[in-house]
């Protein structure tokens, strides 16, 4: 038989109030009926005290008259009275007539009474021989006029205990069946009113599901309903706000997948390609739509097919390097990655990274070590050779020559001093904590201090340098002082040392949006256009044997590059065969304050 749910939950308080009732009838009814036969067993202590203090009073003496007193005090506590003596002989009974008192037993032995002649009062419940029933004994000594010792004692029938206690128990039936229609009735009306919440709940509950999940419950409510209401909607906005970062992840997936440098390809195990990024359309030059067709068809590698078989057959990761044709030619380097499910292929991944920079790079690297050793080779060379003559006895066999082997080896290490210098400066500019002082500064003095330090080894030659008139007009720059006029120097020396002699060198500048450029040119032979790309880079000369005669190490040009690029700028280089060169450098400009 199945119930609706309505059902279950009136039955369900139903069920709660009667557990609740029977509980408390099965545990507070035995203790109520203790309570009660405590309560008037006190209250007879208590009448029997007063007795006795009556008794105290009115008693003259023990062997008088006493029955008129112990039906008075009967009347008035409603219980048995008697009187007994020291010795256990009943001197007066409420029930007894006087002339019957000598036929009663002796009561010395009974326990209510030893304990009062004992400690002064005392109660007990046994069966009455006298009455034939059960009775509620409490018993108190007093003594008489002449201090004869004696007790009182009231007793009360268990049957009034009895009474009372149904009285109780009845109430307590009459409120359990008051209280039971009531809570049935409440049952259904509280089954009712849930119901209701619970059904619109349901509804929306529903309608979420089905993808609605702009829907909220109204929490009007603030028990366990409403803190319902309140878990679903929470639950609705974490789902529709899931469901907006599943789209913003997927448009964010896209876009990475996009801006990744390297070429991303998926395919599954057939060679079918899956998914591919924008890197990987333009490093294969295949723009059109990818996804769909097979490997073969994107790109005719033999290298790459082969591969892909192999990882497909072996289930391992593979690396290799490439080398693609196209407009220009790159080293590639593929890692291919299986997709599997235990032991199941699910198709594999490929990463094309460009190395073409990477391989420069390491080629500069070598080139660099090798120069470094060849310019690092020639004066330590020399210098070796001319100290070990001198030790060889030069200097007593041919002493003229002394002076003359000892300026090599000055000259040399001279070289070498520069070589480190230059070697230590760049280290140090390419340094990531590296930080030039800038400060704002004007250009034709750092221009005109720089010619000054020049202007004997320009005369030598009879060389010219001319400087433009507008370069004190101009703007102040940014700049560091020692570092810029380095910059200078070196510009100035190199146009010196490959100019013809009586030319001349000019040196201009002009304001440039945020920027001041600064212009040096020679009326050299030039520099040929296969070496322009190269004259920046460390030991490149264009004309090694020259350069060597005029004492370069080939790391100037190269400092002058990265000291302007710290400066915020750039430098670039135009030469013309047998018409000379021009170097544009810029700076930039400081902020006025207005």
């Amino acid at each position: 038989m199945k119930f609706s749910f309505r059902t279950k939950l009136a039955l369900s308080f139903l069920l709660f109030i009667t557990i609740a009732w029977a509980s408390f009838a099965l545990l507070f009814a035995p203790r109520l009926g203790k309570i009660v036969e405590g309560t008037i067993s006190e209250n007879l202590l208590v009448q029997v005290e007063l007795a006795a203090r009556a008794a105290h009073g009115d008693i003259v003496y023990l062997r008088g008259d006493n029955q008129p007193f112990a039906v008075s005090t009967a009347t008035v506590t409603g219980s048995r009275v008697t009187v007994i003596d020291a010795n256990g002989s009943v001197l007066a009974d409420s029930e007894v007539a006087r002339s019957q008192l000598k036929n009663l037993e002796n009561h010395s032995d009974r326990p209510e009474i030893r304990e009062a002649f004992r400690t002064g009062r005392g109660t007990a419940i046994r069966h009455s021989a006298t009455l034939g029933t059960d009775m509620l004994y409490a018993a108190a000594m007093f003594q008489d006029k002449l201090q004869n010792r004696a007790v009182i004692r009231l007793a009360l029938p268990l049957t009034a205990v009895a009474k009372t206690r149904a009285v109780l128990n009845s109430a307590l039936g009459e409120s359990l069946f008051i209280s039971f229609a009531l809570g049935c009735l409440f049952s259904v009306i509280l089954a009712r009113l849930n119901m209701r919440q619970l059904q619109r709940i349901a509804k929306i509950v529903s309608d979420i599901g089905q993808g609605n999940y702009s829907l909220r419950l109204p929490v009007d409510r603030h028990d366990e309903l409403g803190g319902m209401a309140k878990s679903i909607n929470e639950m609705a906005e974490r789902i529709e706000s899931q469901f907006i970062k599943l789209g913003n992840d997927s448009s964010q997936l896209n876009a990475i997948l996009s801006g990744i440098g390297e070429g991303l390809m998926v395919g599954d195990s057939h060679g079918t390609i899956t998914l591919v990024n924008t890197a990987f359309s333009e490093l294969f030059a295949v723009h059109e739509n990818i996804v769909g067709r097979s490997l073969i068809t994107i790109s005719r590698h033999p290298s790459l097919h082969d591969s892909f078989k192999m990882v497909i057959k072996n289930k391992c990761e593979h690396k290799e390097e490439i080398v693609i044709s196209g407009d220009r030619e790159r080293v590639v380097r593929v890692h291919w990655v299986p997709l599997l499910d235990d032991d199941r292929l699910l198709g594999i991944v490929a990463v094309f990274h460009d190395i073409s920079d990477l391989k420069r790079l390491e080629n500069v690297r070598k080139d660099f070590v090798a120069n470094v050793s060849h310019e690092l080779r020639t004066p330590v060379t020399i210098i070796k050779g001319y100290a070990e003559t001198l030790l060889g006895g030069v200097i007593s066999d041919n002493p003229a020559n002394v002076q003359q082997f000892v300026e090599i080896i000055h000259n040399n290490a001279e070289r070498l001093a520069n070589l480190l210098r230059d070697l230590l400066s760049l280290s140090e500019m390419e340094s990531d904590e590296f930080i030039l002082d800038l400060q704002p500064l004007p250009l034709g003095m750092l221009v005109k201090q720089a010619c000054l330090l020049l202007e004997a080894k320009a005369s030598a030659k009879s060389i010219t340098i001319i400087n433009s008139d507008n370069i004190g007009e101009l703007p102040l720059v940014m700049a560091n002082a020692g570092r810029l006029e380095q910059v200078l120097i070196n510009l100035i020396d190199n146009a010196i040392k490959y100019s013809p002699a009586g030319s001349s060198i000019t040196i201009s500048a002009e304001e440039q949006d945020a920027f001041v450029k600064v212009s040096l040119s020679d009326n050299g032979n030039g520099i040929p256009p296969q070496s322009l790309p190269r004259i920046f880079e460390r030991f490149y000369r264009v004309d090694a044997g020259r350069s060597r005669a005029e004492g370069g190490t080939g790391l100037g040009l190269s400092i002058v590059k990265h000291t302007i690029q710290l400066h915020g700028g750039s430098i670039t280089c135009e030469s013309t065969i047998g018409k000379g060169t021009t170097f544009h450098f810029t700076l930039r400009k400081a902020e006025t304050k207005e």
